[in-house]
């Protein structure tokens, strides 16, 4: 998947330098909302044992990572996930950061919309949809312009790195 300057590809277990490097330059934005993966990268040893986890959900139809890449430099600018599957509906949560350094441009929502595509086509999922907290302007801003709805809140959803049980706003759309 390419648009601009990025393209979007799976993670691969090679790309274990340059994936820490993205969470550890992120990680006080990542900490309270992307708990797993801020616990499982503390190092870079921690790192691979994690994407080796990764690559067995990923075979397992459970899980799929995906970069997104600045081919001007080949810089991870972003990551896209695909979790909390269920093939019987189908349907899936779909999760996105972008590092600090590509915030603000547009690409996140150009990555989305295509993820979101991609994922409709590939996958065939009927249904796709995201969760964030209500202070994430950025977010819900992001999810409204790819087409996705409000469809409540839940309340006391997430536990937060700091233990914190939080409320979170569902969003969700439907294949065509």
């Amino acid at each position: 998947m390419k648009f601009d300057n990025y393209s979007i590809r799976s993670l691969q277990s090679s790309d274990l330098q340059a994936y820490f490097n993205l969470i550890e330059s992120n990680r006080p934005r990542l900490a309270s909302f992307f708990t797993g993966t801020v616990a499982k990268t503390k190092t870079i040893n921690d790192t691979k044992n994690y994407l080796a986890e990764i690559a067995k959900k990923t075979e397992d139809k459970t899980y799929y990572p995906f970069v997104v890449v600045d081919t001007n430099n080949n810089t991870f600018a972003g990551f896209l996930d695909i979790k909390n599957i269920d093939w019987t509906v189908p349907k899936a949560e779909l999760g996105c950061y972008i590092d600090e350094h590509y915030a603000n441009k547009g690409i996140s929502t150009k990555a989305l919309q295509l993820f979101t595509d991609y994922c409709f086509s590939e996958f065939g999922f009927k249904k796709l949809f995201l969760r964030t907290h209500q202070t994430n302007a950025s977010a819900r801003r992001i999810a409204e312009k790819c087409g996705f709805e409000i469809e409540g809140t839940i309340r006391r959803d997430y536990k937060t790195t700091a233990g914190d049980l939080v409320d979170l706003m569902y969003y969700g759309k439907l294949s065509n």
